[in-house]
């Protein structure tokens, strides 16, 4: 207990003090077990009052910095707070499944999971950014970089010196990614990228992106590649930054490559192997994105119980009523069976970390059900607010509209029934 409580001591003063200092003196406490791909080195299972320390921490840090001006700025400037990323990874934040060797965390799915709702708690975009960064692009490099594409990536992303990404989707390949047109053509000492991607989380800011394309447009999904791609590359351009309903702030572009030459060794695990990356990253990604509607449906009970008993009509608050009392029980209902969900699917795979048992209808059920019940709740306090709640000046309309993202980003939810449907006909011997 002694070594728990100076370990959640120097977690707490982890926001004010140098990031990579604090980390490792903090985690020199307690040594780790060995570990697996799907986690970092020397990872070991996290208590659930370091996991509690990790959210208190999350907290202070976000009542600092995201404020409700900054995510209210964020929505209706459709701007980013630049500065954020570097107080992210001041903070620790933006390397969780990294190894400590880079100045990361190296804590698991659980932590990952803790971090981005709380983020998008305060503010659904600046959250959603944050996953595109460290789960979409620090744990892709994590799970499938070789030692030197680690050593020069992870560092300057999990400082927040340096901005990632990743970038599948196409005008005509969002749920059928695998029929991707972007080409990479060999060429001596690398490959030439030709193409656009569409839809791209984090797209007009980042500096090194994980972009799929087919090295060998034949062989269908078996003749796709990832490649680590740097955006100061010549060939590379944003074509346009786009204009979303939701998750404004949350920069997201159209890119434009053309004969974007990226050198052999930026090849992320094997040429024709990018499904294989591919597949490897949905599972978890699906996973940690369900933090993100969690933290949105925190988000509208903040706004929505302190304003029903304040608001009176007819002479009593409008929480004395019954309609309103239903619309709160549901509302926290089903947050909270959305979180015993996702967190139960997250400590599964921390906890069997030897041989990580990642299934893959838990991870999409995860996340289906939380996106789906996080516009519900949206819905449900711009309701309990009535006039206001239809107000800018009000955050109730913000959530519904970040809320709803999740429905469509990372695979809609048509998509992810499918997937699950798929998943159960595979351990009959269907296909």
């Amino acid at each position: 207990m002694a070594a728990l409580r100076v370990r959640a001591a120097l977690l707490r003063s982890a926001v004010t003090r140098p990031a990579r200092a604090s980390r490792s003196v903090f985690f020199a406490v307690q040594s780790r077990h060995a570990s697996t791909q799907k986690h970092p080195k020397g990872f070991r299972p996290p208590s659930p009052d370091e996991l509690e320390e990790l959210r208190e921490r999350t907290i202070e840090f976000a009542r600092r910095e995201i404020t409700y001006e900054v995510a209210q700025s964020t929505d209706h400037q459709n701007e980013f707070p630049h500065e954020m990323w570097k107080k992210l990874g001041s903070a620790g934040l933006l390397g969780v499944t990294a190894d400590e060797d880079y100045g990361g965390l190296s804590m698991g799915y659980q932590a990952h999971c803790v971090i981005l709702e709380e983020l998008s708690r305060a503010s659904g975009s600046i959250g959603l950014s944050y996953a595109a960064h460290s789960q979409l692009c620090v744990n892709q490099i994590m799970l499938n970089g070789n030692d030197d594409q680690k050593a020069k990536y992870l560092p300057g992303l999990v400082s927040g010196d340096t901005i990632g990404a990743l970038a599948m989707s196409e005008h005509e390949a969002g749920s059928d990614v695998l029929s991707m047109r972007m080409t990479a053509t060999k060429k001596d000492g690398g490959y030439v990228l030709n193409g656009t991607k569409m839809w791209i989380t984090n797209g007009p800011d980042a500096h090194v992106i994980v972009v799929y394309a087919k090295t060998d447009p034949e062989k269908g999904r078996k003749g796709m590649t990832a490649f680590l791609v740097e955006t100061s590359t010549p060939g590379f351009s944003v074509a346009r930054k786009l204009d979303k309903l939701g998750m404004r702030g949350s920069n997201t572009g159209e890119l434009s490559f053309d004969n974007v030459f990226v050198p052999a060794e930026n090849i992320l695990g094997h040429v024709d192997g990018g499904v294989r990356v591919l597949m490897e990253g949905l599972d978890l990604e699906r996973l940690v994105l369900s933090a993100g509607p969690l933290g949105l449906m925190k988000a509208a009970l903040d706004v929505t119980i302190p304003y029903v008993h304040e608001r009176k009509q007819f002479g009593a608050p409008l929480a004395t009523t019954q309609f309103i009392q239903g619309k709160l029980a549901d509302m926290y209902t089903k947050y909270r069976a959305c979180s015993a969900f996702t967190y139960s699917v997250a400590r599964a795979i921390d906890e069997s970390y030897q041989d990580p048992q990642i299934k893959t209808q838990d991870c999409a059920g995860a996340i289906l059900y939380a996106a789906e019940r996080a516009t519900e709740c949206g819905m449900d306090a711009i309701q309990c607010l009535g006039g206001m709640g239809y107000m800018n000046e009000m955050a109730a309309g913000r959530i519904m509209r970040d809320a709803k993202l999740y429905e469509i980003g990372a695979g809609t939810s048509e998509i992810r029934r499918m997937v699950i449907g798929r998943a159960f006909n595979r351990e009959h011997g269907l296909r």
